[in-house]
This record gives C-alpha cells, structure tokens and sequence, in this order.
C-alpha cells in the first residue's frame, strides 16, 4: 500500500490488518462519514458489535481511550486517537432499502453495504454477516424522548481517527454514499497503516 491510500466518493475498501498495527482514518475534505465493520481475521463469525462495545465501554458516544468490541466479547481495536470526537454505533450502514424507505427514492443508489459487501466477498464474508458498522465522523444526535436525527458531520478536513488493532482482523471501509449523513455531498475518504513499528504500510 501507499503511504496514503484513497477511497473514492460512495466506494469502499477491504483489507487485512495485523495485531498491533495501527489504522488511521482520515477526512480529508471535511464533512464526510466512513463506515467500518471489522471482523476477527482467524475466524469471521467473530465480528464487531455495537452492542457489546456499547455495554461494556458504557457509552453510546464512542472516542479516544475507548476500544471495539467482538460479538464475542474480545476486544477488536483502540481508539488511540480521534480530532474531532463525534462517531455513531447505532445506525446500520445505508442500502438499496434506506435511499427507498427514507429517501423516498426507488432508483439504484450507491450505499456502504453493498460497497463493503463487494469488498468482502473475496473473504467469504456474505451480506448478512456484515453488522451495524462503526460510523467514523457521523453526527447522530438524539433528544430526551430518543428520536433521532442525522446531522452533518462535525469533522474539519484533516480529522482523523487512529485506531490499534488488538487482534488480526478483515477490516472493510467506506466512503458514505448517504447524502444526509454527509451535509449533502460525496467526498473521499484516506487512510493509513503503520506497522508496530512505525513502517508506513
């Protein structure tokens, strides 16, 4: 891989990281939510939970000093490091349904499960082994009677989120395809690996 590596507007990647290593995230432009589903690289029914992170980290509001989560009650990642502190683990990555129940819009649209379902596949992940994804940059807010609501992102261009992998793992990522969730436009996402060691992967 390169120093920095791109992903396009409304696509998304698949890749392997090693135990130790460190994943970094990055909004370059500002405004824009990356989904990331992580699954235990040995074994891939081991996969991220929002629920089990969200209990025993006892926050909805996931930053710096907290870590992911299996479904199997391991710890998954760190989060090491995060400039602008705002991510969601409650919303299900966007699909062909959101942009037609919620959208109001029964055309093809680009969505995050199926560009992290296309990326997985060559892992032998299938479409309903992918789980509610940890949404970097997303602004969720909610009021006191629950109801929520989809906000822009508050990220700048440059935030990013470092996170250290506590096992090996499959990770998969997105650039969002939701408008919503994006202050209406569609922008890149980058991200880094550096090895244990400080290599730059």
């Amino acid at each position: 891989m390169n120093a920095v590596n791109i992903i396009n507007p409304q696509s998304g990647v698949a890749f392997e990281l090693e135990k130790g290593q460190i994943l970094t995230i990055i909004d370059p432009k500002g405004q824009q939510v990356s989904d990331m589903v992580v699954f235990n690289r040995e074994d891939i029914k081991e996969k991220l939970s929002a629920g089990k992170t969200m209990d025993f980290e006892e926050s909805i509001l996931l930053t710096k000093g907290n870590f992911l989560w299996s479904n199997r009650s391991q710890k998954m990642m760190e989060i090491k490091e995060d400039t602008n502190g705002r991510n969601d683990f409650l919303l299900a990555p966007c699909s062909q349904e959101t942009f037609k129940i919620m959208y109001d819009n029964p055309e093809y649209h680009p969505s995050c499960l199926e560009n992290l379902y296309k990326n997985l596949q060559p892992y032998g992940i299938e479409i309903d082994d992918i789980p509610t994804a940890f949404n970097v940059f997303m602004n969720v807010q909610f009021d006191a009677q629950g109801k929520l609501k989809v906000l822009p992102p508050t990220s700048q261009p440059g935030d990013l989120v470092r996170f250290k992998a506590e096992m090996d793992l499959i990770v998969a990522l997105t650039a969002c395809s939701a408008e919503d969730s994006n202050g209406g436009t569609f922008k890149p996402i980058h991200y880094t690996i550096i090895n244990a060691n400080g290599k730059v992967e």
